[in-house]
């Protein structure tokens, strides 16, 4: 009986001593992989953010243009020449092509990519719309300019989602504050008044 007790005793112990050495080990595991998902984050993060930049510093010609030839307010000055809708098209399609790939990141990574990805296709449907345009007949011309001019407008306001997204997200990963906004007009509105890359 004796033996049996000093048996019991001994192992509950060895028991625990067992159960911890697995828990540790486990926790180890769940931290290393926690830590392997914020350094892919933050490198989805930063590759995200010079996509965004490369796309902005591609398609201004493409919302500048627009912006001319379909205003979102009034008539416009100039129209399109065949020359430029070519070149327009040509842009588009290939940011376009460029957001088509699916990466898959965190929630907060995807909000900002699919934002981004968004933008793209209202912008590049801008210019479909414009295109369509030309070959109505010239009473119905304004009203599918204005369309074009309204898809300009959403393609910008839902880049701004993404930028504000992407902005946040390289305050949170370390890299400051990151402002890829499309237009100058934007980037005035969202203007939080912190220095590029400063983490304040």
């Amino acid at each position: 009986m004796i033996g049996i007790v000093l048996a019991f005793v001994l192992g509950v112990p060895v028991g625990l001593g067992i159960a911890n050495a697995g828990t540790s080990e486990s926790d180890r595991a769940v931290a290393e992989m926690q830590r392997d998902e914020a350094r892919r984050e933050v490198t989805q993060i930063t590759e995200l953010t010079a996509m965004a930049r490369k796309t902005k510093e591609t398609v201004t010609p493409v919302v500048e243009g627009l912006a001319k030839v379909a205003p979102e307010n009034g008539p416009a000055a100039v129209t399109a020449t065949a020359a430029q809708l070519s070149e327009w098209k040509k842009i588009m399609e290939q940011e376009r092509q460029r957001y088509e790939e699916t990466v898959s990141g965190s929630t907060a990574v995807n909000v900002a990519r699919n934002a981004l990805r968004n933008a793209v296709n209202l912008l590049n449907t801008a210019v479909d719309t414009y295109i369509v345009a030309a070959g109505v007949p010239a009473d119905r011309r304004p009203a599918v300019i204005d369309l074009s001019a309204r898809q300009t407008a959403l393609a910008v306001s839902s880049w701004s989602v993404g930028a504000v997204q992407l902005d946040q997200l390289n305050t949170d990963a370390g890299n400051g504050h990151q402002h890829v906004y499309l237009t100058d007009s934007e980037s005035t509105m969202m203007d939080d008044g912190v220095p590029e890359g400063s983490q304040g």
